[in-house]
């Protein structure tokens, strides 16, 4: 069964994960999919491939390892107008303008009816992710991310409109206009999503959808206060209220191209800890912690750093005794330049870094991809997490390793200890890794919280609210007749 959305950010993902955990409840096997996936967060399978965050986030909730058949084509935007073309796990096209891909796509298909079948060979249900929103007109042409995949596996449709954006009714019936009318026929209800209050108020407009579409309305989840799923790409505060006064302050930049800023979330939830992105145009406040995150276009989002002026408050930051941290592309940037002959990121050339770390990177077109373990060596703390990037970085300053592995070493320390940078991804969710470097970052007696137990915890809460908000009975009956 497939589930689509009226638009971005309707709920798909978050709705794909409260089933897989029902149906794992019910003793199914059950798998996620998402045949094609846009997004700058990204995860590492076993196997050594790249797959969306949402994903791996969604095979948890099934209690599976993530594969790269539940994504098997992935694009990371790396421009306005292209991006990176990952293809079951490994990249096929490093640099592809938006009209290349939509002539690509036709290409891409046999791979995801590929991956597909592979699941579909292991598992009773698959649960299929649509991308964005089935009415995108200029998208319809060889379509595999939709109604073009839906029709091709004859799969049946639930439409997921996000009642917080407002004029709710208006996006579903919008949708379903500009389908054609087998289109139509394969959407067999409506879930609403995020409604706060009395529902009994909602009732008559529910009561009209159903009888004007000749649709039923499968279920109405409820806003879910606090509650925390790694997003597929944009920024969010998940529900989480500010708390003023935390004795740790953390700020990072937010890049034009930041990629995997769900490496920040344990730190958004941990009591300690005061995390504050800075946008476009905003000076950098005083901190303890300044964090740069990973990028997808290192060497455009130098230019934006320094267009910002957040190179010299970062001095500033430095002189007074601040801590720096660099993650991935931000570690990179943190040398002295950044060298792309091959043209992977954009335009080929050189930049320089910001020369706080000796070294340089040079990226090359085979891509890292690895589950890394290890210790840090600022106190022996257990570390797990993962590797995602083109660059090789090479200079005395990864002489003082951050991370030390049964493959080697990663990162770097400074030698006045103010600086360090890592190429590994999900270094805060390990608890004894979090509370070393805020310890390194100047927090007494850091007490992190399993991350993954709140990860696992709030997972089960959604599925309790799918349990309790959605027809269950009549969304297998779809997957039965399917």
């Amino acid at each position: 069964m497939m589930l689509q959305g009226t638009t971005s950010d309707a709920g798909k993902s978050t709705l794909v994960a409260a089933l897989c955990r029902v149906l794992n409840r019910q003793g199914l096997a059950v798998a996620p999919f998402k045949p094609q996936n846009m997004a700058l967060n990204s995860a590492v399978t076993p196997e050594g491939g790249e797959i969306g965050r949402a994903q791996a986030v969604q095979a948890q909730a099934a209690c599976l390892e993530p594969h790269t058949d539940m994504n098997p084509v992935l694009l990371k935007p790396n421009t306005d107008t292209g991006c990176q073309v990952i293809v079951q796990g490994l990249p096929a096209q490093n640099n592809m303008e938006a009209w290349g891909y939509h002539e690509y796509k036709p290409r891409v298909m046999p791979a995801i009816l590929e991956s597909y079948q592979r699941l579909c060979d292991q598992y009773e249900v698959i649960l299929v992710e649509g991308a964005g929103s089935p009415a995108e007109i200029n998208l319809r042409d060889n379509d595999v991310a939709n109604m073009g995949f839906a029709e091709t596996v004859d799969c049946p449709v639930i439409l997921i409109a996000d009642i917080d954006k407002g004029g709710v009714f208006a996006h579903l019936v919008g949708t379903l206009a500009l389908l054609s009318s087998t289109e139509q026929n394969r959407i067999k209800g409506f879930i609403i999503n995020k409604f706060r209050g009395d529902l009994s108020i909602l009732q008559p407009g529910l009561d009209w959808l159903g009888a004007y579409t000749k649709k039923p309305v499968l279920g109405v989840l409820p806003y879910l206060p606090g509650l925390h799923l790694e997003a597929e790409d944009s920024l969010t505060n998940s529900g989480i209220e500010p708390v003023i006064e935390k004795p740790l302050r953390v700020v990072i930049p937010w890049l034009q191209r930041t990629s995997n800023h769900t490496d920040l979330d344990p730190l958004a939830l941990h009591p300690q800890v005061d995390v504050t992105w800075v946008g476009p145009g905003k000076p950098i406040p005083p901190a303890d912690l300044i964090i740069m995150p990973g990028s997808k276009s290192v060497r455009a989002d130098l230019d934006y750093i320094r267009q910002s002026k957040w190179q010299e408050a970062i001095t500033k930051h430095l002189r007074y005794g601040g801590k720096v941290l660099g993650i991935c592309g931000g570690f990179q940037m943190l040398g002295e330049f950044i060298h792309d002959p091959l043209g992977i990121e954009g335009t080929p050339g050189s930049s320089p870094g910001l020369g706080l770390l000796s070294m340089e990177t040079t990226l090359e077109k085979e891509k890292q991809l690895r589950l890394i373990s290890g210790h840090l060596s600022l106190n022996s703390a257990a570390v797990t997490g993962y590797e995602i990037h083109m660059g090789i970085s090479q200079g005395d300053a990864l002489e003082c390793p951050l991370v030390l592995t049964d493959q080697g070493t990663d990162g770097a320390v400074s030698v006045d200890n103010q600086i360090a940078g890592t190429y590994l991804h999900g270094l805060f969710e390990s608890q004894e890794a979090c509370n070393a470097i805020l310890d390194w970052s100047g927090l007494e007696a850091p007490d992190t919280p399993d991350y993954e137990a709140l990860r696992e915890a709030d997972i089960d809460r959604l599925a309790d609210a799918a349990e309790k908000h959605l027809d269950i009975k009549n969304i297998m009956a779809l997957i039965d007749n399917s």
